[in-house]
C-alpha cells in the first residue's frame, strides 16, 4: 500500500496555501465581486457604493506577547489591522464584530482592558461595534476581528491593476515596527534575567509605540479623496515592503524597481536598528507590521502628491521580465527577496 503523501503547510506558505485552497472555491452569488485574492472581498452594490469584508486574527505567541503588549494596545491593534486592510482598499470602514477565545487565565476586568482599546479605536476611526463572540480557549488569548466598510464603484482599488511606468509610493516610514519589536524581546530576556529590573523605554518610545499601537493611515485615504486621486493599485504593508511589493507585482503582472536611498526610515528606527547590528533596509523591506500603505500612481496624478511631505515616492513598475529589484545606493542592482513575516 503506498503512503499518502504529506504536504507541510511551511512549503507552501501563507499565501501558497490560500492560492491552493481557492483554487476549486466556486463563487455561487452575483453579488460576489471579489472573492479571495486582496486585502478585502467586495460584494454587491448598492446605491452606488460597494461592500467591503475582511477580518484578521490575532494568536497570543504567535502575533503577540502578553509579557509587553498591554491588553489596551492589543484592543486597539486588533481593530487598527482590519481598518488597514479597508483603506488598502480605498474603502472607509462602518463596522466591526469581535471574536474572544479566553483561557481561564483571563478575569472580566482583563477581557474590559481589551475592550477599553478596542473602543479607543472605534472612536479614532469612526467604527461600529455591532457584535461578535466569546469561547473558551484551551491554551492562551485568541481575538478576532471581522470588518465592514464601503467604497463607491468609482473609487475602490485592487492589487492587480498596477500599469507599467507608474510611480510606486509608500506612506510615512518604514522599519520602526520591527525595531520596536528588538527593544521590547530585549527587554523581555533582561526581565527574566532579572525581575527586579525595571524596562528602560523611554529612549524607544516612537519605535515600541509603532508596535504595540499601530495606526491605519485612513487620514491619507481621506486626503486621497479630497485631491480626487485614486491609485492604480495598493496594498498595506503588513508582512513588510518586499513581500507586499510582491503581491501587487504578481496580481497585476509586473515588475518593479525601489531605490535605497527613496526609502523612508525613521531617525528613531535607524538608530535602533544600528544598535542592534541590523542593517536599517532589511528592517524597512522585511521588517513587517508597519501598516503603512503602498500604492501606484500615474506619473500624471503623481503630480498632485508629488511635494507631500508624507508621501514617498520609491520606484516604479515595470515590465516583469525585468524583474523586482533593489537598486542601491552605488546604482547596484540587486535582486528584491520577500523575506518578511512567515505565517507558518
Amino acid at each position: 500500500m503506498s503512503k499518502e503523501k504529506r504536504t507541510e503547510i511551511s512549503e507552501l506558505g501563507e499565501f501558497g496555501l490560500i492560492e491552493k485552497l481557492s483554487e476549486k472555491i466556486a463563487l455561487y452569488h452575483a453579488g460576489t465581486i471579489k472573492g479571495m485574492g486582496d486585502d478585502a472581498a467586495v460584494l454587491s452594490i448598492t446605491d452606488g457604493k460597494y461592500s467591503l469584508l475582511s477580518t484578521d486574527m490575532l494568536l497570543e505567541g504567535v502575533h503577540f506577547d502578553l509579557s509587553y503588549m498591554p491588553l489596551q494596545h492589543l484592543g486597539y491593534k486588533a481593530v487598527a489591522v482590519n481598518i488597514s486592510d479597508i483603506a488598502a482598499m480605498n474603502g472607509i470602514p462602518k463596522q466591526v464584530t469581535v471574536n474572544l477565545g479566553l483561557s481561564n487565565r483571563f478575569s472580566v476586568e482583563a477581557v474590559e482592558m481589551i475592550y477599553e482599546g478596542i473602543r479607543a479605536a472605534a472612536k479614532d476611526y469612526k467604527v461600529d461595534v455591532v457584535g461578535g463572540d466569546t469561547t473558551a480557549s484551551a491554551s492562551g488569548l485568541v481575538i478576532s476581528v471581522s470588518i465592514l466598510g464601503e467604497a463607491g464603484a468609482d473609487e475602490i482599488v485592487y492589487r492587480n491593476t498596477a500599469n507599467e511606468n507608474d510611480i510606486l509610493c509608500v506612506t510615512g516610514d518604514l522599519g520602526a515596527a520591527y525595531a520596536g519589536l528588538q527593544i521590547l524581546e530585549r527587554e523581555k530576556q533582561e526581565f527574566l534575567v532579572n525581575p527586579e529590573m525595571q524596562p528602560q523605554l523611554e529612549k524607544y518610545e516612537y519605535v515600541v509605540g509603532r508596535q504595540l499601537r499601530p495606526k491605519a493611515r485612513m487620514d491619507i485615504i481621506y486626503e486621497l479623496k479630497t485631491l480626487k486621486l485614486r491609485p492604480s493599485a495598493m496594498i498595506d504593508i503588513s508582512d513588510g515592503l518586499a513581500s507586499d511589493l510582491f503581491h501587487i507585482c504578481k496580481m497585476s503582472n509586473l515588475g518593479a524597481s525601489i531605490y535605497e536611498d527613496k526609502l523612508p526610515i525613521a531617525k528613531e528606527a535607524f538608530e535602533t536598528a544600528a544598535e542592534f547590528s541590523i542593517d536599517p533596509n532589511s528592517c524597512a523591506l522585511n521588517g513587517g507590521e508597519d501598516y503603512e500603505l503602498l500604492f501606484t500612481v500615474s506619473q500624471e496624478d503623481f503630480e498632485k502628491i508629488k511635494n507631500h511631505e508624507d508621501i514617498n515616492p520609491i520606484g516604479y513598475m515595470h515590465k516583469p521580465e525585468k524583474g523586482k529589484v533593489l537598486v542601491t545606493r552605488t546604482q547596484q542592482v540587486i535582486e528584491l527577496k520577500a523575506q518578511g513575516w512567515i505565517h507558518f
